[in-house]
């Protein structure tokens, strides 16, 4: 195809005008359409073909630009006050409260992330224990039914303590991830958002 856009560019070139044998080719010889000499010919389709990839080029990184990596970012917090938990069973928590979500893969229905576009991502959160002196804080990230990593804190005098944790993990479309509190354990907040749930997509896979 590139060969035959050459080929009707070089060839709209010699008919730019009428045709004249008494012109003289800076080549040699006559400089009609017929008559051009083979090495202006070929120097021509060269440089066509070099402007032709240069162009191609161009519009690959436009497009390239324009499309773009995918934008999968969001941020959430625990709502309102008091104790979350405890549960007898083990529960994600929904942070509601959601500072951003662009690519809308995290639903605050759930507090359930799912992945829309297999990559690598980032994901960290936080928890604040509870106030009362039983039970212990205890939260994990889960990836589908996979404990990731956790945060424990142990029920005592010292009632104001908080953690966090973060991982860069691979995900496939479809892949879930959250955060579970644990059984018969509790998480406090008293709407300074001490409890938060973020993640963003690194690259693409």
């Amino acid at each position: 195809m590139k060969k035959v856009i050459v080929l009707m560019l070089t060839f709209s070139l010699c008919h730019s005008g009428p045709g004249n044998d008494d012109d003289i080719c800076p080549f040699g010889g006559s400089a009609s359409c017929c008559n051009i000499c083979p090495t202006n010919m070929e120097q021509r389709i060269t440089s066509l073909e070099t402007r032709l990839e240069n162009a191609e080029k161009e519009v690959q990184e436009l497009r390239r630009l324009t499309q773009g990596t995918p934008r999968v970012a969001f941020s959430a917090a625990l709502p309102g006050s008091g104790n979350t938990g405890p549960f007898t069973t083990a529960t994600p928590l929904t942070y509601k409260k959601v500072f951003s979500n662009t690519g809308n893969c995290y639903n605050p229905s759930t507090g359930i992330f799912t992945a829309t576009v297999s990559g690598m991502y980032f994901f960290r959160f936080s928890m604040f224990n509870n106030m009362t002196p039983a039970p212990n804080s205890v939260v994990s990230l889960m990836k589908n039914s996979e404990r990731l990593t956790s945060v424990w804190d142990t029920a005592a005098t010292d009632i104001h303590d908080s953690g966090s944790n973060a991982v860069v993990i691979s995900l496939k479309v479809g892949d879930n991830v959250y955060v579970q509190l644990e059984p018969n354990r509790a998480v406090y907040d008293d709407g300074m958002h001490y409890n938060t749930f973020s993640g963003f997509l690194l690259f693409p896979m």
